[in-house]
């Protein structure tokens, strides 16, 4: 273990700090697996470390979009895709998603939140899935009648000139919060082949 000694004082490297946390864990481990289960090849496993719980703290690292409630349609559907990015990323736990999403909401979102924590209770309010959630918000944000019209958009979408960059960007948008209209993946990839030109199709 490499440890330096300076006079009488022992200095700590990091390198020693680990291999000696990395001890304590085999001896650990060893301890609470004697049925000789720590591994296929008899002799003592490398410890698996439970994995750590994603914090509020982590989940603000990975830098979530705020939400206000005014960016309309696309900005909502913007901020479910960086949600859920910010999710998987983090490693969130499912019972945090919801507590940890709202904390994003700002203006009219976060007074239609705590409306809605003030009606349902706390408790009740925080025990919702993310997918309720999303419902909720899409409801909310989206009424049926902007859900037509971003329908017909997606219908009329083309490639205007050559940016079949905007063009992808755009139908994706759309796609995302035009759910019955493209119900499964194939509808989408056929609907977004279809309107290439020719030239790139």
């Amino acid at each position: 273990m490499p440890v330096t000694r300076q006079g009488d004082t022992t200095i700590m490297t990091p390198e020693t700090v680990q291999a000696m946390i990395d001890q304590a864990l085999q001896r650990n481990s060893t301890n609470t697996h004697d049925d000789g289960s720590q591994n296929s090849g008899g002799g003592p496993g490398r410890p698996v470390q439970p994995a750590r719980v994603c914090s509020y703290t982590d989940f603000m690292k990975c830098q979530p979009l705020n939400f206000k409630g005014t960016e309309g349609v696309v900005g909502l559907s913007r901020w479910f895709e960086k949600m859920e990015s910010v999710f998987h990323i983090s490693g969130c736990a499912i019972d945090n998603q919801v507590k940890f999403a709202t904390c994003t909401l700002l203006g009219a979102a976060l007074t239609w939140w705590n409306g809605h924590v003030s009606t349902l209770g706390h408790d009740a309010a925080y025990a919702m899935t993310y997918e309720i959630l999303k419902k909720k918000l899409t409801d909310k944000y989206c009424p049926k009648g902007e859900i037509k019209k971003l329908e017909i958009k997606l219908w009329n979408l083309k490639v205007k000139g050559n940016d079949v960059g905007g063009y992808t960007q755009r139908f994706q948008e759309l796609a995302l919060m035009c759910t019955k209209f493209l119900s499964d993946e194939t509808e989408k990839v056929n609907k977004y082949i279809s309107e290439l030109p020719d030239n790139i199709h």
